[in-house]
């Protein structure tokens, strides 16, 4: 049986998340970004679209 392939999307940290409420370092958090300039792979989800959705303003997004 085949596996479908699942679609990725890559999240970058753009912006600082100092001086941004405590709701928007969470959510960066939980998208395990921890530093400028850091990048994680993620599966395209509605869940990660929003939390995406949340923090456009901090993050850059590179689908794959």
């Amino acid at each position: 049986m085949a596996r479908k392939k699942t679609k990725t999307i890559k999240i970058k940290l753009v912006r600082s998340v100092i001086g941004r409420p405590e709701k928007h370092r969470k959510i960066v958090e939980a998208l395990g970004l921890k530093k400028l300039q850091s990048t994680r792979e993620h599966n395209d989800t509605p869940e990660i679209r929003g939390m995406i959705a949340k923090v456009p303003h901090l993050v850059d997004i590179i689908e794959e």
